[in-house]
């Protein structure tokens, strides 16, 4: 199997990667809070960590809003709306 193809599968075996990408398909732009709200049993160190694979991996694009107090929201990259795209497919299949 090629690396790439079995970094992304352990990426999405991971519990709770499906649903953050979910989340974000379907709301764009998410802030730490809002995620915490949508999958709401979520521990918050478990969705710290999770945002931070997935930006690692180049799926999420975290942007700080230059605003008082200062946000942060989170985006899908081109790379994961393609990985959305199939996340949904695989679920409406």
């Amino acid at each position: 199997m090629p690396e790439e193809v079995a970094r992304t599968a352990d990426l999405l075996g991971r519990r709770w990667v499906l649903a953050i990408l979910w989340v974000s398909f379907e709301a764009g732009a998410v802030r730490f809070n809002e995620f915490k709200q949508a999958l709401e049993t979520i521990p918050p160190r478990t969705l710290a960590a999770r945002l931070v694979e997935l930006e690692e991996a180049g799926v999420l694009e975290r942007r700080v809003l230059d605003t008082r107090p200062p946000r942060v929201e989170y985006r899908l990259t081109e790379a994961g709306r393609r990985l959305g795209k199939t996340a949904a497919g695989l679920l409406s299949a």
